[in-house]
């Protein structure tokens, strides 16, 4: 019996130093979000540089050409905040907690994003996004063809459709959860 006894704690013991390697490899994951944060620099060098181009052309360029400029801005800035609701709230939930204290500027979403809502704050972002390409190809109809814009309403409304049968299952889930308590 006493054989059994130290046979199962070294059955233990493995397991223990598996789940610690387990538990420790979240922290693989540390680099992307740096990397995220490398892809939020070429994002605002991006941004300043279309603003430059639309800054230096305001008093050549058509309404039209305008709208579509302020479109591409809020585009990029749409895409800033996904990267941010990326890094914040992915590094929370699957690598450690942010210690930034009582920090008056931190976000009031930041340590409430789970990944339930991140999928979901995602796929809000990614269905805005697709929006307001959408609307750029549709104030600029004449320069892309019918089929372009049949894909891009086709690929818009798969957003939207996934959005929404997402948002359904996590209410569902959720309903299920609490007639579990």
């Amino acid at each position: 019996m006493e054989g059994l006894g130290e046979n199962m704690s070294k059955a233990k013991y493995i397991e223990h130093i598996v789940e610690r390697g387990l538990f420790a490899s979240r922290w693989l994951m540390a680099p992307i979000y740096v990397a995220l944060v490398g892809a939020l620099i070429i994002l605002l060098v991006s941004f300043f540089k279309e603003l430059i181009h639309f800054a230096t052309h305001m008093l050549t360029i058509e309404q039209n050409e305008v709208v579509l400029g302020i479109l591409s801005l809020i585009d990029l800035s749409l895409a800033g905040n996904l990267l941010l609701i990326v890094i914040f709230s992915g590094y929370e939930n699957f690598v450690s907690k942010m210690d930034t204290g009582d920090h008056e500027d931190q976000p009031e979403w930041k340590g409430t994003v789970d990944f339930s809502t991140l999928k979901l704050k995602l796929i809000a972002s990614i269905v805005a996004i697709s929006g307001i390409h959408l609307l750029k190809v549709f104030m600029d109809v004449g320069k892309v063809s019918d089929a372009q814009v049949k894909w891009m309403v086709i690929i818009h409304l798969v957003f939207v459709i996934s959005g929404v049968l997402l948002a359904c299952m996590d209410r569902v889930a959720a309903s299920t959860k609490q007639l579990k308590k």
